[in-house]
């Protein structure tokens, strides 16, 4: 079944030019969403912004031009997949799979050398395609990620590096979560190889969490072992700031691995504490005026920080999505809600029908308040529209 519909998808992906169904009107504009009243006067969203957003995106770039093997785009199509898990739009699939074959050679090797967690991200999309499609060029391409772990650089405590890079060493980056470890369970459950997989991402998850997780419940954006790095502390090692797209990261891989592993696994306690302890922290620092989060997440009360949109994305989904499972508090799908509709109000659609989605950050290293928030604020920027597509497929019909 799952090969039939994929060739039924590359049949109509080639026989026709991908052209955008009709869009609906654009958002409430953020002026509105910054009066509270308003926000939760406005009615409940009925329109389908994913597929708005994916037929906006897929109508600016094809598979060969969408750009190279990076997570950002890793992100993007995962969001696709899973509007097209909703939908069954065969053009949906059938783009993520021609974009992959770029990279994913018949006999399943793969150029990547996989020397940092960033380039791990985009795996998730080989599971996914031997999923839809059976085919085993996509497991060799999947195993030779879960191969270079075996090797991979670790701290003392076992934490994967950021890269394997002299400028990486003894590095970890919270973003770095999300890069391999949902790959890493959705590879164990598809490839029969859960024991480790769960093992591995939860331990990574307990590591990260250990060291970046502060009192007031917020990561910092980095932690390295070696106190050497221009931005660590003397003492802790630690970042100077709560970068809100690191957090994001982290925020959405506990999900994630909560919702792999299983009940009774040794580690699930330990971060059951951490999503509780950054959910409470989420909850305070959440912007009362737009339900957004702001690019330096604990400083919003200084006039040039400003609401980001792909972290206020992933924090809505890790909250909704936790309520949800029970993981915490009921009351954070309300905190959940108020973001959904903060990040909608950067949603709107131009001129040229399509979607844009605006405000958010650019690619981001570790730095001082100053840098974070200069950073240039893109629209349509791949982080963005990833975490836009999670967040709506999660919520959309709460």
């Amino acid at each position: 079944m799952r090969r039939r519909r994929l060739r039924t998808a590359i049949t109509v992906a080639a026989a026709a030019t991908v052209t955008l169904a009709a869009l609906p009107a654009a958002a409430p504009s953020s002026a509105a969403a910054r009066n509270p009243a308003a926000v939760a006067s406005r009615p409940s969203i009925v329109r389908d912004w994913s597929t708005a957003v994916v037929d906006s995106t897929m109508a600016r770039y094809t598979p060969s031009t969408i750009g190279g093997w990076s997570y950002p785009v890793g992100l993007y199509l995962y969001g696709q997949y899973l509007t097209y898990r909703r939908t069954h739009d065969a053009r949906y699939l059938a783009y993520i799979k021609e974009y992959v074959d770029r990279f994913v050679k018949s006999d399943g090797s793969i150029s990547q050398s996989f020397n940092s967690l960033d380039s791990m991200q985009a795996g998730r999309l080989l599971v996914i395609l031997h999923h839809e499609t059976g085919q085993d060029r996509y497991r060799k391409a999947a195993q030779k990620i879960r191969d270079r772990l075996n090797t991979y650089p670790r701290t003392s405590d076992g934490g994967f590096w950021h890269a394997d890079t002299d400028s990486r060493a003894h590095q970890l980056w919270a973003d770095g979560v999300y890069m391999v470890n949902p790959f890493l369970v959705e590879y164990g459950k598809e490839f029969q190889d859960s024991a480790y997989a769960n093992d591995e991402a939860a331990k990574q998850l307990s590591v990260y969490g250990s060291h970046l997780q502060v009192p007031n419940g917020l990561l910092r954006h980095a932690y390295d072992e070696s106190k050497s790095a221009s931005w660590a502390d003397a003492q802790s090692g630690l970042a100077p700031e709560h970068w809100c797209r690191a957090v994001g990261w982290y925020s959405m891989a506990i999900v994630n691995v909560l919702d792999a592993i299983p009940a009774g696994h040794p580690r699930r306690a330990q971060l059951l504490g951490v999503f509780q302890r950054l959910a409470a922290g989420l909850e305070k620092y959440q912007d009362p005026g737009t339900g957004r989060w702001f690019q330096v997440i604990d400083k919003g009360g200084r006039g040039d920080n400003w609401t980001e949109t792909s972290c206020s994305s992933m924090f809505t989904y890790a909250l909704s999505r936790g309520a949800q499972r029970g993981y915490i508090d009921p009351h954070y799908a309300a905190v959940a809600r108020r973001g959904y509709e903060g990040v909608l109000a950067k949603l709107s659609v131009g001129a040229d029908g399509r979607t844009d989605l605006a405000d958010i950050s650019i690619g981001t290293n570790v730095g001082d308040y100053a840098y974070y928030v200069a950073r240039d604020r893109a629209t349509n920027d791949f982080h963005g529209l990833g975490a836009f597509l999670i967040m709506n497929e999660q919520l959309r019909g709460d």
